[in-house]
This record gives structure tokens, C-alpha cells and sequence, in this order.
């Protein structure tokens, strides 16, 4: 297939992909770069991986059984699960809309000091919120792909232009090790390429693209594949750059700021601002990419709850309803109180424990639903996806031990 007809078929998967490529990517893999160079290279591969299957397994779910995954829970599963989806969903969006316009307005701050971080973190939201509100799934789209060129643009020159031999980077890529210490490095890596909750939305966006039955399948399958490779590539990239400069003991988003500082010595001014400009690329197109996103969640469960299908099978887009609207209000202005007064420990604690919960619930669910022939025919998980979905179930398992541990022992 040519790469012409591979752009005019991508399309929500890139949307998914720009969406989850947030500051929190970044910071993993930056850290993970910083303390060990090249070698934990192969975690972004994997976290890419296991990514696609479980997206993959999402829009299977939905091109075959007409429902979204979320209409599959509320339906087919114990009310316990869309119970918590909702709490989950609620504090979630509290905790990660400020994250998201925090990282953003910490971009904007270094271009432009004359206004504070917090200033330029609610600026960016607003416009996130209008461009939303007034805009429909073909400007995001369009949009997404050009912020997507922008990062790779700008984050894959520095790499190339930092980066160790092109021996190691092979070693670190095709040759999985360990070293030590670097487990909570590497489970950091692979849980966060490519978002959380946020690939829930793919289910809406396939909509929004006219992805409706099997005949889309392929091009699903396409779309994802394209968007979960260059998401590798972007993780690959960004962990050279922070393995080819020294950074100092620097944690959360400002690690990615230190990695610009010491890009000056190698690149000069311009190495910085180029980073820099690839970053704040990532960190707001994962913010409009919630924005958009997140709502339609929100809508879908209100709606499906209340029995109000018609407003969901309507050929019009759920982005104009009551709830989605009310929610992409909620969204975007109440946790800007985060950004001024801070975080209160107990939403922390919530936030951190029922979030832990999220992905091993939808890799098990995924591995139960999709495995059964009631429900998708011959569309069911192959040997190698149940396998894959395994591991994902695994492996978030073990994040939440480790997340509860660290909040409550």
C-alpha cells in the first residue's frame, strides 16, 4: 500500500495516538533515558505493542457488535463496573485536565515569561474549549496530524542529532535488559506510551470518521498500526535525546525543560527551542484531544443509562448534545481551580488508586468479551492477541499493587 493511500486512510487512530502522547509520556520516557541511556529502548516497543492490541481490541469490539465498549459494559457486564467507570471517569478528568493545561501553560511560560504558568495553562484550556465547542471531528483530525508532524519534526531532529552510536541504539532496541533499579523506569515506559483512559475515545472517533461495520476492519487496523508506530518512534526518540545530554536529578514535567537547557551546549539556542517546540506540540494536542474526547464518554454512559438511545444513533454527532457539552464545561473550567489552589491529598489518593484500577480492568474485560463467539463471531481474539492481552492484564495488575503500596505502606 502506498504511503498516499495509508494518509487518506489514517485518521482516528492518529487522533488516539496524539491524544495519549501527553507530558506524562514524555516525562517517563525522558527519565527512563536520563538514568540509563539507550538501554531500556525495547520498553517503548513493547508499551507500542500492547497499546495497539488493546485499541485494536476496542474498535473489533465495536466495528462487529455495533455497540461501543462502554455500551458493552453497561449492558453485558455487573453494575459494579459502570459504577466505577463513572466515579473513575469523574475524578480522572478532575485530575488530568489540570495536568494537561499545567504542562501546557509550563511550555508556553518558557517561550513566553511575561505571563505566569498558571495564566497560560488557563489560556491554552479556554482555547482548547472554544476550538471544541465550535468545531467538529474533520478540524480535529487535520489538526492532530499537523501537531503530530510538528513533534516528529522537532523531537526527531534533536535525537538525531544527540543520539549515541547507532550500535547501542540497536542493542537498547532489539536486546531487553534490566539493569538495575530500572524496573519502576521500565513499567513507567510501557504504561504510559500511548494514554490511559483516552483510548477509550477511539470508539467515537471511528464514529465521527463513518467507521461503522466489518467492512472497516482493515482500515482500522491500518489506522492503528500507523498511529501506534509512529507513537514508538516518537518514545524512541525522546529517550535518546534525553540519554545523548546530561540531566541532573530533575522529576515530573520539568525534567523535559532541563533536557532543553542542556541541548544549548550541542545545538545551541535553536537545538532548545526546537525541543521545546515539539514538546509544547505533544503537550497541547493531548490536551484538545481530551477535550474532544473525554466528553463523549461521558455522553455515551449518561445516555446508555438512561435509556436515551435515539440521541446516540442519531446520524448527528453526540458533540452537540446536552451532556457532552455540560461535561466539556466541567472539563475544562473546574479544574482550573487546580491550578491555583494545588492538589487536596485525599483527590490524590483517590485519583491514584481508582486510576490504578482502569487498565487492568479494560485488558480483562477485552480478554473475557472479546473472546467470546456470542458476541464477535469470527471476530474473536486470536491465540497471539489473548496472549498480548495477558500480559497487558499482568503487567497493570502489578502497577496497581505497586500504586496502592506506595499510598497506603
Amino acid at each position: 500500500m502506498k504511503l498516499r493511500e495509508i494518509y487518506h486512510i489514517v485518521g482516528p487512530g492518529m487522533v488516539v495516538a496524539a491524544t495519549g502522547l501527553g507530558g506524562g509520556d514524555i516525562v517517563a520516557a525522558s527519565a527512563a533515558g536520563a538514568n540509563y541511556g539507550p538501554t531500556l529502548l525495547w520498553a517503548v516497543i513493547v508499551g507500542s505493542v500492547l497499546k495497539f492490541c488493546l485499541t485494536e481490541g476496542i474498535g473489533r469490539w465495536q466495528l462487529v457488535t455495533g455497540r461501543t465498549l462502554l455500551e458493552g459494559w453497561i449492558d453485558d457486564m455487573p453494575k459494579i463496573i459502570p459504577i466505577y467507570f463513572g466515579l473513575y471517569l469523574l475524578v480522572w478528568t478532575f485530575m488530568v485536565a489540570a495536568a494537561m493545561m499545567s504542562t501546557s501553560g509550563l511550555v508556553a511560560y518558557a517561550f513566553f515569561p511575561f505571563l505566569s504558568v498558571a495564566q497560560w495553562a488557563a489560556i491554552q484550556g479556554v482555547l482548547a474549549f472554544i476550538l471544541v465547542w465550535n468545531g467538529g471531528y474533520f478540524l480535529l483530525e487535520n489538526l492532530m496530524k499537523i501537531f503530530i508532524g510538528m513533534m516528529f519534526v522537532c523531537i526527531l531532529f534533536c535525537a538525531f542529532m544527540v543520539m549515541p552510536p547507532v550500535t547501542e541504539v540497536l542493542v537498547g532496541i532489539f536486546t531487553p535488559r534490566l539493569p538495575d533499579g530500572s524496573m519502576v523506569f521500565v513499567f513507567g515506559v510501557i504504561g504510559g506510551v500511548g494514554g490511559s483512559a483516552t483510548i477509550l475515545s477511539y470508539s467515537y472517533w471511528m464514529k465521527e470518521a463513518g467507521w461503522t461495520n466489518t467492512g472497516n476492519m482493515k482500515a482500522m487496523r491500518i489506522d492503528l498500526a500507523t498511529a501506534y508506530i509512529l507513537t514508538g518512534l516518537f518514545g524512541l526518540a525522546i529517550m535518546l535525546v534525553a540519554a545523548g545530554v546530561n540531566v541532573e536529578d530533575v522529576s515530573g514535567t520539568g525534567i523535559a525543560l532541563a533536557i532543553a537547557e542542556q541541548l544549548v551546549p550541542v545545538l545551541g539556542e535553536t537545538g532548545k527551542w526546537i525541543f521545546l517546540i515539539g514538546f509544547w506540540g505533544a503537550a497541547i494536542s493531548s490536551l484538545i484531544g481530551v477535550w474532544h474526547g473525554v466528553p463523549y464518554m461521558f455522553a455515551n454512559f449518561y445516555y446508555h443509562l438512561k435509556d436515551k438511545k435515539n440521541l446516540l444513533e442519531s446520524p448527528k454527532s453526540i458533540s452537540k448534545t446536552p451532556a457532552y457539552r455540560g461535561y466539556l464545561i466541567y472539563l475544562c473550567f473546574l479544574p482550573m481551580l487546580l491550578l491555583t489552589w494545588g492538589r487536596p491529598i485525599w483527590v490524590v489518593i483517590l485519583y491514584a488508586v481508582i486510576g490504578a484500577f482502569f487498565m487492568p480492568l479494560v485488558a480483562g474485560l477485552l480478554l473475557y468479551m472479546n473472546s467470546s463467539k456470542t458476541w464477535l463471531g469470527k471476530y474473536v481474539n486470536s491465540w497471539l492477541t489473548k496472549a498480548l492481552l495477558l500480559i497487558c492484564l499482568l503487567l497493570f495488575s502489578f502497577l496497581l499493587f505497586v500504586e496502592i503500596r506506595e499510598q497506603f505502606f
